[in-house]
């Protein structure tokens, strides 16, 4: 697949793609990243992509020639337009699932007071990474590259992904290597005693509590699937 990401500040990727499961991903032509800085495609002589917006109030707005035209550059039957915008549809483990499928999506950064709201009839989808501001969409990018590549096939291990956080509504089991004792804290004996059914069933039991502590709204959300009552 490709992603190719629409931002005004490319510098901010520099080095991420570059380390570890991503760049291998890379070399091994699962993924192509594109970098498209819009401010190259502005009609303005200075290079201008924002201005003041209509009906007054603080802030500039990126405007929507540059992205428009960037977007149509590189666009094709098979692209998944993708807004990153504190409004959007909250990212999760599910959409990531849904994206890596994709043949190609372009992510576009936003930046000072945000976007003229008719670019949405140029996206298929606004997308946030939770409920906070940024000061723009480059990091958001990033973590939802960063979600997308490692689901693609042969990216990492099937295995790996199997009981992963979030598959089933559930967070992921814990996990302990050595040593055995730490400053008088033990790894749980059943994982020791070589037995995978009791193991098995350890981590399904741990999977369900550290849900129900941590994420009690995830928790509420399996038992219900589960027809499981809650006391």
């Amino acid at each position: 697949m490709k992603i190719s990401i629409l931002t005004l500040f490319e510098d901010l990727f520099k080095g991420f793609f570059e380390n570890s499961i991503l760049k291998r991903a890379i070399e091994k032509n699962k993924v192509e990243i594109e970098i498209i800085n819009f401010r190259k495609f502005s009609k303005n002589k200075h290079g201008k992509v924002d201005d003041t917006p209509y009906g007054g109030g603080a802030g500039m707005v990126l405007q929507l020639q540059p992205i428009v035209d960037a977007i149509n550059s590189i666009k094709t039957k098979d692209t998944k337009v993708v807004l990153l915008t504190p409004g959007g549809k909250t990212f999760s483990q599910k959409l990531a699932y849904s994206f890596s499928k994709e043949k190609h999506i372009i992510l576009i950064c936003g930046h000072y007071e945000g976007f003229d709201e008719r670019i949405v009839n140029y996206i298929d989808e606004e997308i946030s990474i939770g409920d906070y501001v940024l000061t723009g969409g480059e990091i958001a990018a990033l973590v939802i590259s960063d979600a997308i590549i490692r689901l693609i096939p042969g990216v990492i291990s099937d295995n790996s992904l199997l009981d992963e956080s979030f598959n089933d509504d559930l967070l992921d089991y814990p996990v302990y290597t050595k040593p055995e004792i730490y400053d008088g804290y033990k790894v749980p004996e059943v994982l020791l005693s070589g037995n995978h059914k009791k193991i098995d069933q350890y981590r399904k039991d741990e999977r369900i509590k550290k849900t129900k502590k941590n994420r009690n709204d995830l928790y509420l959300k399996y038992t219900s699937k589960k027809g499981i009552k809650n006391e």
